[in-house]
């Protein structure tokens, strides 16, 4: 029997101090255990056939506590949020506070709330945003700016190949010589030999259609997009919203991980970047928090209008990308790649939506 308490603080958080029965959170050891030995190797034994016995003598009794405890949480909280008829929206934060062998497990765990929210009339607002009389045809110049980028990429690419096997030749350690820089006037010229490496072009003439109509779709989607921004600023300007800052603490996770991995890209280190900035990682959230807290607020009018609207995501399409997923990333969440999906569905059926009135 789990025996919980809710608290509520302000902006739109509650507190949920909880504790499970010992014997009930002893039930979850059984598949902690199988689950842990999955990867666990023991001579004598194939992978992932050790028996439990042995795998538990293998393992800490902490990082076995831990796993009952992740499925404990994971099983009783979607209960608790239910039976409490507890509107809550993002990530919870969750702590122990109590994890030891034969005894109950104690957690709290810290939500955001959906807040009051007051729409404007959305519709309304739409329906004003004038669509752009900007032309979205790729013109020459378009064109010709674009197969110069692509000329110089592919010289630096050989530059750099070129300069890496000299360095090989001669044996020398350390970084290689940076290749000397090229000219515009001494680029290799787009040939058809080159088009054909970049995808499935026949000659240069194909590939410069397919070209011009990919900077067309780009500016369409540039100037949607302008409009878009216009329409939710429309509304989010017209709204009255209480942002939790879980919500806002969370899309500065997201916005850092991505700026982590963009630097990653490109062979530095985030704390290489840091220094360069000369800045710490605390720095980079407070500089942050204005967009980062916009993005909370538009997140949550979005499911506000999606709610009033009666918006869903495609079940069935909602299963494919899900089953895509799962088969690209297989340590992802199945519960938290769902919500992701249906989240990302949900928010363009409603920027249609909006888009949409006339």
């Amino acid at each position: 029997m789990t025996k919980i308490e809710i608290k509520k603080n302000k902006n739109s958080e509650i507190e949920i101090i909880g504790e499970i029965a010992e014997k009930e959170f002893e039930s979850y050891r059984k598949d902690a255990v199988t689950h842990l030995g999955k990867e666990l190797e023991v001579d004598g034994f194939r992978k992932g056939h050790v028996p439990e016995n042995i795998i538990e003598s293998k393992l800490s009794d902490m990082l076995v506590l831990e796993e009952m405890a992740h499925r404990a949480i994971s099983k009783e909280y979607p209960t608790i949020l239910a039976d409490n008829k507890i509107d809550a929206i993002g990530r919870p934060e969750i702590s122990l506070t109590k994890l030891a062998k034969n005894n109950p497990l104690g957690f709290t765990i810290r939500t955001a709330v959906m807040p009051e929210i007051t729409l404007p009339d959305y519709a309304s607002i739409a329906k004003k945003i004038p669509f752009s009389k900007e032309s979205t045809d790729a013109t020459d110049e378009d064109i010709e700016n674009t197969i110069l980028q692509i000329r110089r990429m592919r010289a630096q690419s050989q530059a750099q190949a070129q300069a890496k096997q000299k360095e090989k030749e001669k044996k020398e350690e350390g970084t290689p010589t940076p290749p000397a820089k090229i000219e515009d006037k001494d680029l290799p010229p787009l040939d058809d030999e080159h088009v054909k490496s970049l995808g499935n072009f026949k000659d240069v003439a194909d590939f410069k259609i397919q070209l011009k109509e990919n900077i067309k779709k780009e500016k369409e989607t540039k100037e949607n997009d302008k409009r878009r921004l216009k329409i939710i600023d429309g509304i989010i300007e017209k709204s009255t919203v209480e942002v939790p800052q879980l919500l806002v603490n969370m899309e500065l996770d997201k916005m850092l991980h991505q700026l982590k991995g963009d630097i990653a890209n490109s062979g530095l280190t985030f704390e290489d970047y840091l220094k360069h900035l000369k800045k710490e990682e605390a720095d980079i959230r407070k500089d942050w928090e204005k967009d980062a807290r916009k993005r909370a607020e538009v997140s949550l009018i979005i499911s506000k209008i999606a709610l009033a609207e009666n918006i869903k995501a495609d079940e069935k399409e909602v299963e494919h990308q899900l089953k895509h997923l799962l088969e690209h990333h297989k340590g992802a969440d199945p519960q938290g790649a769902r919500a992701y999906i249906e989240n990302i569905l949900i928010n363009k059926k409603v920027f249609a939506f909006l888009e949409d009135q006339k």
